[in-house]
């Protein structure tokens, strides 16, 4: 076997491989705009997440120059309000008529319709609700939500 030099081995070498990929070449192209496509697509989700990083560290640099506010002044909550007056609540406790205290309109309400309205009530109403529901229907939202209030009642008392 003879030795041909170094050049002549690697242009050999080269014309073979274009030869092969010249007849792959069809079946490549099929798939060429997929792999094109998804590469595009990682490059893109790569510097959106380079992108998040960089504003995420500028965050933490800005606000420790800046400090942090503990509350906003827009934020309210409901133990901020005052409860409405008494007459403009929108639920009543009706008088005791048979022995037993009967709510108007409180057994067909909904959890968040009570939830809305059970800010305007005192811990003696509340307290009262929370027997009327223990005693009847006894809904375990009900109850946890009317303790809950009344808890919270009772200790700005």
């Amino acid at each position: 076997m003879s030795t041909y030099p170094l050049p002549i081995r690697v242009a050999a070498g080269l014309a073979t491989v274009t030869v092969e990929q010249t007849r792959q070449l069809p079946a490549q192209l099929l798939g060429l705009p997929l792999t094109v496509a998804s590469q595009a697509l990682q490059l893109s989700m790569r510097v959106q997440q380079q992108i998040t990083e960089l504003a995420i560290r500028g965050d933490e640099t800005l606000s420790a120059w800046q400090g942090t506010e503990d509350e906003p002044e827009w934020a309210t909550f409901d133990e901020d309000e005052p409860p409405p007056p008494a007459e403009q609540r929108l639920v009543n406790v009706a008088e005791p008529t048979d022995g037993s205290d009967v709510l108007a309109e409180y057994d067909g309400m909904s959890l968040p319709q009570l939830r809305g309205k059970l800010r305007g009530f005192s811990a003696d109403e509340v307290e009262e609700l929370l027997e009327h529901e223990q005693r009847n229907e006894n809904r375990v939202e009900f109850v946890r939500m009317l303790t809950n209030r009344l808890t919270r009642l009772r200790g700005e008392d």
